[in-house]
């Protein structure tokens, strides 16, 4: 019987990405090493695996939003089962800020401006207090989710890339099946716990701006956020807010004081301003009453608008091109290590329950246009919220294919459930399987139903030292399970057994690697494997 290893081989390698801590490097990256003899064609792609995810979700804090953050904590399980599905195993981190990013009307909150939170509502009862509430808020956004028991939340130490020294993250995760999370608290519970985020905030939402800022905290040395956002890591933003962004320049900032130019104010005998403001300093419409379409627009302090080389400076509101950029910047630095990924942005607002949107005057009701500036996007029991223009606008920028990003703020119950499952799938979609870029060869052609591949695979894991610990990954169980001993395996999917992505591409064998729960990876871990390849592409490999 001649040797496995005396055909043609094919050799690629699973490297840790650039910037995976000790606890987040989970086979991210597969690419080819080398051309091997035996290939037809050279113009191999080189793949990459990550199911490394980061999750920041900027959480509306104002005044209105005790029901909605009660009903974001009763259906994040939905979100979690996907993301935590065998198929889809994402090795997750999860951060939450505020809208609250400073505003001069704004005096007596203390806004995050993009400071990642992470504590039990539990531990801050006087953020749930809003006066004259018409329900208990304590009860309804916090209490009714999160127990008495977990009123404290420490998250256990762990390192980042450029930090060596383990401390407490201001998020929660989930690597490899391991949590930095006290022994007890599941990661549905916790979120439940740590997502409130009260409702004294500012009633001049920022959710741009405060997203921009805790994106920045990620990559500023000494900030409690820093290595929040992984380089190899899929972004997803999902802002939740039954109100408009007004993340205004500080140099504009007179335009919400009395004594200031009151050009936006619905009314401007008014003792104080409106979020009309908001929406008059930032939104044109098109058509009467019953609008055709309304989009983001730059404008100064006077009302006049700006181009958009100056609206950085001089618009009123910071212009939407602020957001888009930052976005895309990532996405493009993310995509030089993982090819196609894509930047995430989802937002639960006031859309309708199909993701559509209305834009339309409150003719039926003054108080709510002069309010707000126009009519509400969407209504149920808990309230009314307004129709965004600028977040959508970022979130259609990065809109995925036919993938829904948009959804209502105004929704039941069991509908959230429904919405955070799909931002889940959305997410989901961007892991992708482990084909090998070769087409492999049949070991066993006495078998020819079936393919038989021959591969062997080699773990080099850094030490200390400097030196790589080498070890040998044997094929997992029948069942997928890991050998007696082992931390991890391998299984080889083939033919019926392979994603569709692999099959659609036409690669007849694909890989997954099996890790024990709770073991983490080092950073700079290396996979290394060899399969036999085919001498009959065309034959063995036709779609290829």
């Amino acid at each position: 019987m001649p040797s496995p290893w005396s055909r043609s081989i094919g050799r690629l390698v699973v490297v840790c990405g650039a910037l995976c801590s000790a606890s987040a490097c989970s086979d991210p990256v597969l690419e080819p090493v080398e051309l091997p003899p035996g290939m037809h064609d050279p113009h191999y792609p080189a793949l990459f695996i990550n199911k490394d995810v980061d999750v920041l979700f900027v959480i509306d804090n104002s005044g209105s939003m005790t029901e909605e953050q009660a009903m974001l904590a009763a259906g994040i399980g939905a979100f979690f089962e996907v993301l935590e599905r065998p198929d889809v195993a994402a090795n997750y981190r999860i951060a939450f800020t505020t809208t609250d990013d400073g505003n001069p009307w704004c005096s007596d909150t203390t806004p995050e401006a993009g400071q990642l939170q992470l504590s039990s509502c539990r531990s801050r009862p006087e953020e749930f207090v809003f006066p004259d509430p018409v329900i208990d808020p304590v009860g309804d956004a916090c209490s009714e989710h999160c127990p008495e028991a977990w009123a404290e939340i420490e998250t256990l130490p762990t390192t980042v890339w450029g930090d060596d020294q383990a401390a407490p993250r201001p998020w929660m995760e989930r690597i490899d099946g391991a949590t930095n999370l006290p022994k007890g608290l599941s990661t549905v519970q916790a979120f439940q716990c740590l997502a409130p985020q009260g409702i004294v905030g500012c009633g001049f939402e920022s959710p741009l701006e405060a997203m921009w800022k805790a994106l920045r905290r990620s990559a500023t040395d000494g900030d409690p956020a820093q290595g929040f956002v992984r380089d190899d890591a899929i972004l997803s933003v999902v802002i939740v807010t039954d109100e408009i962004d007004c993340s205004d320049n500080d140099a504009a900032e007179s335009m919400f004081l009395p004594e200031g130019n009151r050009v936006f104010w619905s009314d401007p005998d008014a003792e104080a301003p409106t979020s009309a403001v908001c929406w008059n300093a930032g939104v044109l419409c098109e058509g009467l009453g019953t609008y055709d379409d309304c989009r983001s627009i730059d404008l100064d302090v006077d009302g006049n608008e700006v181009a958009a080389d100056d609206a950085e400076e001089l618009a009123a509101l910071r212009p939407v091109s602020r957001y888009v950029q930052a976005l895309q910047d990532l996405e493009n630095y993310k995509q030089r290590i993982t090819p196609d990924q894509e930047v995430l942005v989802s937002v639960i607002g006031g859309f309708a329950s199909d993701g559509s949107v209305t834009y339309a005057d409150a003719v039926d009701d003054p108080t709510f246009q002069s309010d707000f500036g126009i009519g509400p996007g969407c209504e149920s029991a808990n309230g009314r919220a307004v129709p965004p223009v600028r977040m959508r606008e970022l979130a259609e920028a990065f809109a995925v294919g036919n993938a829904r990003n948009l959804f209502s703020v105004c929704d039941d119950g069991p509908s959230w459930s429904a919405s955070l499952a799909t931002i889940a799938q959305n997410i989901a979609a961007q892991i992708r399987p482990t084909c090998f870029p070769a087409c492999v060869a049949d070991f066993e052609p006495d078998t020819p139903d079936t393919l038989e591949p021959s591969c062997r695979f080699v773990q080099e894991a850094p030490q200390p030292d400097g030196s790589f610990e080498e070890t040998v990954v044997l094929p997992c169980e029948a069942d997928r399970s890991l050998p007696e001993g082992e931390d991890v395996c391998f299984v080889m999917l083939v033919e019926d057994e392979r994603s569709e992505f692999c099959a659609e591409i036409g690669f007849n064998l694909e890989l997954e690697f099996v890790r024990r729960e709770g073991v983490a990876v080092p950073p700079g871990t290396a996979m290394t494997g060899e399969c036999n390849l085919s001498d009959d592409r065309e034959t063995d490999c036709p779609e290829l």
